[in-house]
């Protein structure tokens, strides 16, 4: 017996060290590619302070998105002609709808695929009762302490400006692309991008197949990803699809104080729970695998264990990213009931009840997916599920992060920040990419901006603002990419 306990202890002791041994060996393997720190930073030499004037005139427009007919949208196109005039000399330019201009830059070899570079310059609206929070007036286009301030810096004035400013001075300075390159600049991209299907439809029309395109999407996150102290670009290969589902519950009504035992109301409330007891399933696999594989091989070595054993740990780690909105979100689709309705008077029972419920879809869903996970979940066939097919938009494809495009923005990004951990990502929101990508191979999505924490508010939040090196560093960005066409 004695015997028998030992040879169980020594089989333990060796599964033990066995198992100790794979784990540390795959965490010694799992480690970032190489990134030089003697490696300077790239600098364009473009004018620094006159871009930093026209970004601030350019906030000084109001082309706010549900205002399509204001005055500023036209002037800001006309703002763009006289600021840049060896682009707008150099390149031909279309204005397509919802006063979206289209530039093409001929390239010298026509055997290259065209990319596209694109940005929006519509805004959204101040929200009602916050202009008094803003330390500056929102469309004053202020120069202080090191920012731009003003709607638009960074909800996508900011990208427009540095882009054109690095091919303003490329021009120049006699650079010509071998590539052809489009510029597209979205003036409705907040409310839905017609005009950037109108770019893509002209695209089609003509023939031209981009071999990539590059629109907002993601940051340069500084602090924001918690426990890691580098800064992280997420260059994204997807956004989310987005649905809004109604829930409808009818019944009688009547008198509160006859009720039966379920109300049209209870109904609803029922289904709306346990729609947020029973989520999507997700997980790590696809894209979201992809991202939070780069993403673990920079942190620190106790969670890199972790991530580099996913076959042991995996359970326990989407345990842990579940529990966090942020990261939650790119495991799956996520379920967010919005609006509610019922009676109008608080002694009468409604005769009909409803819920929407916003999902914005993984691309690993189809809509056709979420409208059965949500009758399934629901379990209730006197709840009646509609939506608007039109208005439902599916996951965009997932592009390629071992493409050319790909390994340019990425090392342009290095170029322009220095030393930092780049990883392919997903959008979690809606941008014009989403349809221009419908005439590209691949489409990506970042903006070359440093942004910190107490930046995320900011975005269509109060006191929007763009510090002057982070404008640098889009200039020498777009610089750094333009050269490499």
């Amino acid at each position: 017996m004695l015997r028998l306990i030992k040879r169980v202890l020594a089989g333990l002791a060796v599964a033990l060290l066995t198992l100790v041994t794979v784990i540390g060996f795959n965490t010694l393997r799992y480690t970032p590619e190489h990134v030089s720190e003697d490696a300077p930073v790239f600098e364009l030499g473009a004018d620094l302070e006159a871009a930093t004037s026209n970004l601030s005139q350019a906030v000084k427009f109001k082309t706010i998105s549900t205002e399509m007919t204001h005055p500023d949208f036209e002037d800001f196109l006309e703002f763009l002609q006289k600021t840049y005039p060896a682009v707008h000399t150099t390149m031909a330019r279309e204005v397509l709808a919802r006063k979206t201009p289209l530039y093409k830059w001929q390239g010298s070899d026509p055997s290259q695929a065209p990319i596209l570079l694109a940005a929006h310059y519509d805004v959204v609206p101040i929200a009602p009762g916050s202009h008094d929070l803003w330390e500056y007036e929102p469309f004053s286009g202020v120069v202080a302490d090191g920012f731009v301030w003003g709607r638009g810096t960074l909800d996508d004035k900011g990208a427009a400006i540095a882009l054109l400013t690095a091919a303003e001075h490329m021009i120049q300075q006699g650079f010509t692309p071998k590539r052809t390159i489009y510029f597209a600049f979205g003036g409705d991209e907040e409310v839905g991008g017609l005009g950037a299907i109108a770019v893509t439809l002209h695209l089609k029309e003509q023939g031209v197949e981009l071999d990539w395109m590059l629109d907002e999407g993601s940051f340069v996150l500084d602090k924001i990803i918690p426990g890691l102290e580098q800064p992280v670009a997420s260059i994204n290969l997807s956004e989310k699809g987005i649905l809004t589902l109604e829930l409808v519950a009818k019944a009688e009504g009547g008198h509160s104080s006859m009720p039966p035992r379920t109300t049209a109301v209870g109904r609803i409330s029922q289904a709306v729970a346990r729609l947020q007891d029973k989520p999507v399933p997700g997980g790590l696999n696809g894209i979201s695998a992809e991202f939070f594989d780069s993403l673990g091989q920079h942190f620190p070595l106790g969670q890199r264990v972790v991530f580099a054993n996913q076959w042991l740990f995996r359970p326990l780690l989407e345990k842990i990213l579940s529990g966090a909105p942020s990261t939650d979100a790119m495991l799956r689709t996520t379920t967010a009931p919005t609006m509610l309705t019922g009676s109008s008077k608080e002694n009468v029972l409604a005769a009909e009840a409803s819920a929407k419920i916003n999902f914005r879809i993984h691309p690993r869903d189809s809509i056709k997916d979420i409208v059965e996970h949500v009758r399934r979940t629901i379990d209730d066939p006197k709840v009646e599920i509609l939506y608007d097919s039109e208005r439902a938009t599916p996951a965009s494809p997932v592009s390629s992060s071992e493409a050319e495009g790909y390994a340019q923005i990425k090392s342009s990004i290095l170029d322009a920040f220095g030393p930092l951990a780049t990883v392919p990502g997903l959008t979690i929101a809606a941008t014009d990419a989403r349809h221009y990508g419908k005439a590209a191979k691949n489409a990506y999505r970042i903006n070359p901006f440093k942004i910190t924490g107490s930046d995320l508010p900011r975005i269509h939040g109060t006191n929007e603002r763009l510090s002057i090196e982070n404008l640098e560093r889009g200039i020498n960005f777009y610089g750094a990419l333009l050269q490499k066409q």
